[in-house]
């Protein structure tokens, strides 16, 4: 097994297109981006890719990616790795989609445990209503929106480039102070600016998406994402200064209006469990939740 590195990007991207993954886990940018804090390892064995993930208390695998046909071949491959490498570890499979969690339902030689994981549960959208916000159910953010534009009718949408990325690590970094103030104890704030900055660095070679908000010169709002599959965009970072009313709804809007209106859906990602996120997820009508779930060994 091998670390993750950013050439490995042309390697997990032919294998995320041999199926329809809705998993907004399911990205090499994802992968790359949270490695140094699940130090992912990976390897590919008989057209399958395997990855896997360590902490101090767990051994963790992720699906196999590969066609449906090969799963159960798969999932006895891992079970061996697991004998071999787990040690005092515990092992689970993580964040898995429906479709292998029966294959693990399924397999004869080992019995799961097999829980659904609220918390990560994708949110997802149709990229019209994210634009429009018709309706009653929109009132609200529409009423947000109006009173951004009417409050700061200078505001400059702006897709982002290697010139406006100077401006985004400025507001990212003053994004990090703001909640390591009000959280100084959640390592994984420090663990998010330091992905995104890593991602800075690569945002052409990704060939990611991005838009951010521009007032007086200044980024107050930044977003990016990249296409998940064939008719859904993944959005896997947005930040604004929330002392800005209606901030967050003007770049969700434009964002998606500029970037994906070709898409039929927006996958919006996870809550984390975290109230208001979850709150604001809600509030934008999801057409759809993505499942996930993780399994022990029974």
């Amino acid at each position: 097994m091998q670390k993750l590195t950013c050439t490995d990007k042309p390697t997990f991207d032919k294998f995320f297109r041999l199926r329809y993954y809705e998993n907004s886990g399911y990205t090499f940018t994802n992968f790359f981006m949270w490695r140094k804090m699940r130090d992912y390892r990976w390897a590919i064995e008989d057209d399958v890719l395997y990855i896997f993930s360590f902490n101090e208390e767990y051994f963790a695998a992720w699906q196999p990616i590969c066609e449906q046909e090969k799963m159960q071949d798969a999932i006895t491959k891992i079970l061996r790795v697991v004998e071999e490498n787990c040690g005092d570890k515990k092992f689970r499979f993580v964040a898995v989609e429906k479709i292998f969690a029966d294959e693990l339902a399924r397999y004869p030689h080992a019995k799961f445990n097999i829980t659904a994981e609220r918390d990560r549960f994708d949110y997802v959208y149709l990229t019209q209503d994210l634009i429009n916000l018709s309706g009653r159910k929109f009132h609200g953010k529409k009423n947000h929106l109006n009173a951004f534009r009417k409050e700061y009718p200078n505001a400059k949408y702006l897709t982002i480039t290697e010139e406006i990325i100077p401006k985004c690590r400025e507001e990212l970094n003053i994004w990090l102070e703001r909640h390591k103030r009000a959280n100084p104890d959640n390592p994984f704030i420090c663990y998010e600016q330091a992905a995104i900055h890593e991602i800075f660095d690569h945002f052409d070679k990704f060939k990611l998406k991005g838009g951010a908000i521009l007032l007086d010169g200044k980024v107050v709002a930044f977003t990016f994402g990249e296409k998940l599959n064939s008719d859904t965009a993944v959005i896997h970072v947005e930040k604004a200064d929330q002392n800005i009313r209606g901030i967050y709804a003007a770049i969700n809007q434009n964002f998606v209006e500029h970037e994906w209106s070709d898409m039929i859906y927006i996958n919006r990602e996870e809550d984390m469990g975290i109230e208001g996120l979850r709150k604001a997820k809600k509030s934008y009508r999801p057409i759809k939740m993505i499942e996930k779930f993780n399994a022990t060994l029974a």
